[in-house]
């Protein structure tokens, strides 16, 4: 396994019947077309890829849709730099050594 799937316990807070139902209903419903949305134009690209539309464990279909690779790289991306920054903007600052 590669990139960030690596590391990650997300396949653990998936549904036992995610690969096997729920994954292929979605991109079957989405025509595997991708649904990625800039304003009014849609990607339609070939979509192998299903996203949380809402970030989280919620596995509900009307929270799901199918994405092409590429545009499921960007989303993922930018959730990650989100979490990234709250996280950091939570944290408090380090002192400078010389002032302790």
């Amino acid at each position: 396994m590669s990139g960030q799937w690596a590391d990650s316990t997300r396949r653990d807070e998936l549904p036992a019947d995610w690969y096997t139902v729920i994954r292929p209903y979605v991109l079957h419903r989405d025509e595997h077309r991708c649904r990625w949305r800039e304003g009014r134009i849609v990607c339609g690209h070939h979509a192998n890829q299903v996203d949380h539309i809402v970030p989280g464990s919620d596995h509900r279909y009307e929270n799901l849709q199918a994405l092409c690779e590429h545009h499921h790289a960007i989303k993922s991306s930018r959730e990650g730099n989100a979490a990234r920054w709250r996280e950091r903007a939570q944290r408090q600052p380090e002192r400078h050594p010389g002032l302790i």
